[in-house]
């Protein structure tokens, strides 16, 4: 903003000098500022409203008026402090760097200047004119503006615009807290939705887990007492790649685990698994007894390693091992009941998991992560087996089997009148502790896969429907032939009656083909084949036993005209041996049919007892028309001659029947025959009821039926305290009536 214009100053004579003198310092200054190179086209201004050039310019003119005019008096002027900075060279440039911002301060102040003069103080003054007038401040008139201020104002040039500082500080502070921010947003992030992924990534690496095994449940016999139960081993291991001299660790280890050298060396030699890794784990032997394992782990063998097993034992090794079954080396059942129950045996595994370090502080790691699952034992299983009575039958079964060479033997006891099967043992037989040492064909339940043509035994069922039919009644006797054409086929008799009248025990008692065929015909093919289904053939008896032939009834669209010859003496009939048995005990249980069953409960783990489903019974035949039939089986064992005489207990009523069959696999007959007989005790009241089943490739089988029957059914009355038959109460038959 220009200066404002002084007002001229007058002297003592009223001569204006004042304007000269301005215009005057003016010049001088315009000459001044020239001289000292000017300000570079920058204006600053002096806080008392000059120019550093106007002033400086006015200074210089005035001291040397005033010297001229006033010789020796010097004017004393209040010299502002821009002037001083005016000379500073830098300071346009420094004024530049600062916007022009005090430029513009200083142009804005509107402050009148204010000239003071000092008048000579002595004669020695060289001031030649008059004394300057006292000094007067200037003011506008009111209402009316100074003339510097009516000037046209004029601003001074604009600085080029640089770069601001404050606006660099404020956008690095964003910047800065939006990386923070990122940063602080990435965190969060991962530490709350990412951390259980980048948790579970690491797991495997600092978590161990062991498998906690659940013991498998036990099988017990009708008393408690183990059949089956596992127990506590160890499984011995090899890692490849520690193992260092091969041939001498199989060396020292075959003899404490059985195993051959050869085999153990084998698996010890360095292998790789499927996806290219070196396996660091090879089982050398399962089950191991836990002393057996301590002395391997005391020869301190590089790579051979021990971990807590579990073991099947079967206390009795063969005994029932055919109906028990066994299991793999993992627990779990493969055949029997173990398998048929495997569910319930199992039980479910549990595991611990925890945290551990590495290296040598590989072990669990104090207030780590630990979590432990459980196991849950299995239940166990009670058998309505009687161990004692098992052992017997099973013993004398095979000693019988072994006396002909007999392939294939079956024994059941059944227990009247609950259904329950005391005792099945089967021909041949295994230890179900070593399985893998038996063959599959050992392993077979004969008592439930055994398919026989049953034979003679099936004319109990033949006589039974007969007499519930009302064909005949006990006292029904009629003229035997010695023989009866059916179609193609001639059926005879052994024992001949040559046409003479036959009571219902003496056609029992001589196995009558003859007289049993003339029944049938009265009786009529669809009641016979209804009477043979109450009796439970043509289906599984749904005792327990996986795998259970369930046999074949020949449907009556099949029958030729020789079937209603074979049919009523028991061919043409698939059946198994516990099916026939079963059939017996409807007999003895005064005509109504119990479901043959072996499972009498389940016991849980927390020892809650929870009985087995109640087995299936039906009404087959009257008690009435039952007893009489038991009498007329009574004849077989007691009838001079008969065919089953050799099955009689002393001291007790026997009644029962003797039968020659067949063997088929897969519906073809096998060479030889099967002989068998069914029989109950004691026949006034039975307790029990046992079926014995011999196929024997060379014949012979008769002589093994009966008098096993007759051991196992003494046995089996004096371990239970059966009190024997009253003395004289056995019936009296006559086999060819008048």
């Amino acid at each position: 903003m220009p200066p404002r214009s002084e007002e001229p100053r007058r002297d003592a004579t009223g001569s204006r000098r004042g304007s000269s003198r301005a215009t005057g310092g003016r010049a001088a200054g315009a000459r001044g500022g020239e001289a000292a190179g000017g300000i570079s086209g920058a204006r600053a201004y002096t806080p008392r409203g000059r120019t550093i050039r106007e002033e400086s310019a006015g200074q210089a003119g005035t001291g040397r008026a005033e010297q001229q005019d006033r010789p020796g008096r010097a004017e004393q002027r209040r010299t502002p402090r821009g002037s001083t900075r005016s000379a500073d060279p830098f300071r346009p440039a420094l004024q530049v760097l600062d916007g022009g911002r005090a430029a513009a301060r200083s142009g804005r102040r509107e402050t009148t200047a204010v000239v003071r003069t000092v008048t000579p103080r002595g004669p020695g003054s060289t001031d030649d004119g008059p004394p300057p007038a006292p000094r007067r401040r200037t003011t506008p008139a009111p209402g009316r503006r100074p003339a510097a201020a009516r000037r046209p104002s004029r601003k001074p040039p604009r600085p080029p615009k640089l770069a601001d500082p404050g606006r660099r500080l404020r956008l690095g502070t964003a910047l800065t807290l939006a990386l923070f921010a990122a940063v602080g947003i990435r965190l969060v992030h991962l530490q709350t939705v990412e951390t259980p992924a980048y948790a579970d990534g690491g797991l495997s690496d600092r978590t161990r887990t062991v498998q906690l095994l659940a013991p498998r449940g036990a099988i017990y016999d009708r008393d408690g007492a183990p059949l089956a139960h596992s127990v506590e081993a160890r499984y011995v291991y090899a890692d490849p790649t520690q193992v260092e001299d091969i041939a001498a660790t199989a060396k020292a280890l075959s003899p404490l685990l059985g195993v051959p050298a050869s085999e153990l060396a084998e698996k010890m030699q360095p292998r790789k698994r499927i996806n290219g890794v070196d396996s660091q784990f090879e089982y050398l032997a399962r089950g191991v007894e836990i002393g057996r394992a301590r002395q391997i782990m005391a020869l301190e063998l590089p790579g051979i390693n021990t971990h807590r097993d579990e073991r099947r034992e079967v206390p009795g090794g063969d005994l029932a091992a055919n109906l028990l079954g066994f299991t793999s080396p993992d627990m779990v059942g493969l055949e029997g009941l173990e398998a048929r129950y495997d569910d319930l045996l199992h039980g479910e595994d549990g595991q611990r998991v925890f945290e551990v370090g590495l290296g040598d502080l590989a072990a669990p790691i104090p207030g780590g992560y630990s979590r432990t699952t459980p196991a849950e034992p299995g239940s166990s299983v009670r058998l309505t087996i009687d161990r004692d009575l098992q052992f017997m039958v099973q013993r004398i079964l095979s000693e019988r089997m072994a006396e002909v060479k007999g392939s294939t033997g079956a024994a059941v006891v059944i227990e009247i009148p609950s259904g329950e099967v005391l005792a099945q043992a089967s021909h041949p037989t295994y230890n179900a502790a070593r399985p893998e040492a038996s063959r599959p064909s050992d392993r077979e339940d004969a008592a439930t896969s055994f398919v026989v043509d049953p034979g003679s035994v099936h004319k109990a069922i033949t006589f039974g429907a007969a007499l519930q039919e009302g064909v005949i009644t006990p006292d029904t006797s009629f003229p035997v032939a010695n023989g009866i054409r059916k179609g193609d086929t001639w059926f005879s008799d052994t024992h001949q009656a040559n046409g003479r009248r036959m009571s219902l025990a003496g056609m029992m008692a001589y196995s009558s083909n003859v007289g049993t065929i003339q029944i049938a015909d009265k009786l009529g093919q669809e009641r016979l084949i209804d009477y043979q289904g109450r009796f439970g053939l043509g289906r599984a008896t749904g005792v327990g036993m996986p795998g259970e032939a369930s046999g074949r009834l020949l449907p009556a669209q099949e029958w030729s005209d020789s079937s209603y010859g074979s049919v009523p003496i028991g061919h043409s009939v698939d059946a198994t041996p516990l099916q026939m048995a079963a059939a017996y005990a409807a007999i003895a249980n005064d005509g109504t049919y119990v479901q043959p069953h072996l499972v009498k409960e389940i016991i849980e783990p927390d020892g809650t007892r929870v009985p087995a489903e109640p087995p299936v019974t039906r009404p087959v035949l009257s008690p009435d028309n039952a007893a009489a039939l038991r009498t007329i089986l009574e004849a077989v064992t007691t009838v001079e001659g008969a065919t089953g005489r050799a099955a009689a207990v002393p001291g007790y009523r026997v009644a029962g029947k003797t039968g020659t069959g067949w063997r088929l696999v897969n519906g073809q007959k096998q060479p030889g025959e099967v002989a068998s007989f069914i029989g109950m005790a004691p026949a006034e009241k039975p307790r029990y009821v046992i079926a014995v089943f011999a196929h024997t490739p060379g014949g012979g089988g008769g002589d093994i039926a009966a008098p096993a029957f007759r051991e196992m059914m003494q046995f089996a009355l004096r371990h239970d305290r059966v009190p024997p038959s009253g003395a004289g109460t056995a019936p009296k038959f006559v086999v060819y009536p008048r």
